[in-house]
């Protein structure tokens, strides 16, 4: 395709996306308004699916295949990251002090609120149904309850209570598990995403059938997305450095390793 058949495509579609923007935004109710359908339907739905918390109904039941998308481009990004973090050749790696300097204050925080945010972050991926959150959230509480052990001067334990080879694992768990959900709706009840699950109660942990298995699948992605990114950026901060260029004088040579 020449360049000009190329640019004559780009103006085509970027007036394409105008016009579908400016008509969507004209449709829109008058601000300040009384008239909100989107939320009439959206919680409408939410209350016949049985789903307490509206927004888990509108991520994981309304517009699930909207968040399988979301959950796909995290993932990618954070593979993508994690490549060009990885050690370049004039890299090389140092031995990191297992026991940083911290305030005894930080460490008492640390002993404290790590199992507190673990429990937390538990808490808000297995109720995101029924309660404010979700996996999304839950999934950054999760990782980031992990990475007090860091603030704590603990980056040792740190790096034994995160494998990233099990997080590797588990962040692709996390992708196929959301995506085998909606697929045995489309093969049960003939629909992407559809319950197949038994509803209980308004309320109950079980009530809103499959948007609890997806905020868990989303949860495990994302929890392991942050996991492996952080990661990636503690390694380059603490354990790689430049190796000296040829003939360069190394004052760190013998104390770094």
């Amino acid at each position: 395709m020449s360049r000009r058949a190329r640019m004559v495509l780009l103006a085509l579609g970027l007036a394409g996306a105008v016009v579908v923007l400016a008509v969507g935004v004209l449709g829109l109710p008058a601000f300040g308004g009384h008239r909100h359908p989107y939320r009439d339907l959206a919680v409408a739905a939410s209350f016949r699916h049985a789903t307490a918390n509206a927004v888990s109904a509108v991520n994981f039941d309304q517009r699930a295949l909207d968040t399988f998308g979301e959950e796909t481009i995290l993932v990618a990004s954070v593979a993508g990251v994690a490549a060009l973090l990885r050690p370049v050749r004039r890299e090389r790696r140092r031995q990191v002090d297992p026991e940083m300097p911290v305030m005894d204050s930080t460490r008492l925080l640390t002993a404290v609120f790590f199992p507190v945010t673990l429990l937390i972050g538990i808490d808000v991926v297995a109720h995101g149904a029924i309660t404010p959150g979700g996996g999304f959230q839950g999934g950054v509480v999760l990782a980031t309850g992990l990475h007090l052990l860091y603030v704590g001067g603990r980056y040792r334990l740190l790096e034994r209570m995160r494998p990233l080879p099990l997080f590797e694992i588990t962040e692709a768990a996390g992708l196929v598990s959301f995506i085998a959900i909606g697929l045995a709706g489309l093969a049960v009840a003939g629909h992407l995403f559809s319950n197949v699950v038994p509803q209980g109660r308004m309320g109950q942990l079980t009530s809103a059938g499959t948007v609890g298995l997806l905020s868990c699948a989303v949860g495990m992605a994302v929890v392991s997305s942050v996991v492996i990114l952080l990661a990636g950026f503690l390694d380059q901060a603490l354990a790689l450095e430049e190796e000296p260029a040829a003939g360069q004088w190394d004052g760190r040579e013998g104390a770094a390793r």
